[in-house]
């Protein structure tokens, strides 16, 4: 790369680490943002980084040699488009970081679930004794890596569909495909675009690697029908003769000559019963790795789950509040919704990112007293759910948690499961479950 003229286009985390990468191997960048100014700015020109906020950047994109999206940038992105045209190559964060790893990578998607199986794996490989990084879509982007990459590091990489398809030579020694629904329609054109993105985690791996599939899933088979890889299931409800699964409340890995124990499922202290697949996913790819049961029971009954993903955040005259706020497609939300039996307030809404919000309406029949409508999508929400379930709008997320705990009272929950992106009211789901959280903490 030295000497080599590089853009980077979006400076949001990843954006700035492949940026500062670039510089460390001796390229000439220029970082591109549609913002006029960038919090980082003064560090960035510091470290030797050129900024293009705010304006037209297409004459600095074809004079670049080198383009590196971040994974908020649309590869179709018009000034994209019209550089990849004259020849420039177009390569993703991800794509340019994995060029310098040492070390092994093991990559996890799929539509729900990514960054619990993602650091699940990674708490139980550290407990195994294996040194490890997570990052990628979640935690540190996986440019800001590079530099404690070695040959014994195990690098697990939480890839979205955005990353994905902007990879050229990544390769994953283990690729996880954990299950797969509509999403992200609001980016790529149609569901089989998606798919085609996700599938792409399996396009560089030989005989040599591992291929982690939900059997419980069959999109997930098919789509794993394109990996050369070594192919291991896990399924919870399927019977699989060889395989993670589950025997007399353990998950177990099965083979032909018999069954070994991982761990209990009374370890696992989790709230969703649909998060066990991404227990057993994380215990499949440890377990290849060489980790022990006893590593990997020490790891899950630490783990008490990720900020925003089926959080527990208080009670409330016997209310109880949960946060999963990424729980950001129809498919995510549907799976928190049926985690509960019965008097559940289910708060919905946000930015609409496609999907059908019907599919929400017989578990939402069978157990909730009412859905809080929010954001842009308030409307799509009542449309399609309002002949089954009370529907009241919400002008705020804390007017929702209010009326929440209203309608939820006694021995309610009351579930931010918004089925929607966050971008209309907040910076991003974290952000929205934020908000979330300091509502239920004024009522405490």
């Amino acid at each position: 790369m030295a000497g080599r003229r590089v853009v980077v286009v979006g400076a949001a985390r990843s954006g700035i680490a492949a940026a500062e990468l670039l510089i460390e191997r001796g390229a000439r960048v220029t970082l591109t943002d549609l913002r006029a100014e960038v919090p980082e700015a003064g560090r960035l020109r510091s470290a030797g980084v050129t900024l293009a906020l705010g304006g037209d950047v297409d004459q600095t994109l074809t004079s670049a040699e080198l383009i590196v999206l971040s994974p908020g940038v649309p590869a179709t992105a018009p000034g994209v488009s019209r550089a990849r045209a004259e020849g420039i190559p177009v390569i993703g964060e991800v794509e340019l970081a994995s060029r310098w790893l040492a070390g092994r990578v093991i990559a996890i998607t799929g539509t729900k679930g990514k960054s619990t199986t993602a650091s699940l794996t990674g708490r139980m490989l550290e407990a195994a004794g294996f040194k490890v990084t997570v990052g990628g879509n979640i935690g540190a982007p996986l440019s800001a890596q590079v530099s404690v990459s070695t040959a014994d590091t195990l690098h697990v990489v939480e890839t979205s569909s955005f990353q994905l398809e902007t990879i050229d030579t990544f390769h994953p020694w283990v690729a996880v495909m954990l299950n797969f629904s509509p999403d992200h329609l609001d980016r790529h054109l149609n569901v089989e675009a998606y798919a085609a993105a996700k599938t792409r985690i399996f396009e560089n791996q030989t005989a040599g690697d591992w291929a982690v599939i939900n059997a419980d899933d069959p999109t997930v088979l098919q789509m794993a029908r394109k990996t050369r890889a070594a192919i291991r299931l896990f399924a919870r409800d399927r019977s699989i003769a060889e395989g993670t699964a589950i025997e007399d409340q353990w998950i177990v890995e099965r083979r032909r000559r018999g069954s070994t124990p991982l761990l209990p499922l009374d370890a696992i202290h989790l709230l969703g019963a649909h998060l066990v697949y991404d227990v057993m996913a994380a215990a499949t790819v440890s377990a290849l790795a060489g980790a022990t049961a006893t590593a990997l029971t020490r790891a899950v009954e630490g783990f008490g789950g990720l900020e925003h993903a089926m959080e527990l955040v208080g009670e409330v005259n016997g209310v109880r509040f949960v946060n999963d706020s990424k729980a950001t497609n129809v498919e995510s939300a549907l799976r928190s919704i049926e985690s509960f039996e019965s008097g559940l307030v289910a708060i919905i809404g946000g930015r609409f990112k496609g999907g059908d919000l019907r599919l929400l309406r017989d578990a939402l029949g069978a157990r909730a007293r009412a859905v809080i409508a929010i954001g842009e999508a308030a409307p799509l929400v009542r449309d399609a759910l309002s002949d089954i379930v009370a529907v009241h709008d919400a002008a705020s997320v804390g007017e929702a948690v209010a009326i929440g705990l209203a309608l939820a009272t006694p021995a309610g929950v009351v579930l931010l499961a918004p089925a929607c992106a966050s971008f209309d009211m907040f910076r991003d789901y974290a952000d929205r479950g934020r908000a979330f959280k300091e509502a239920v903490k004024k009522l405490l």
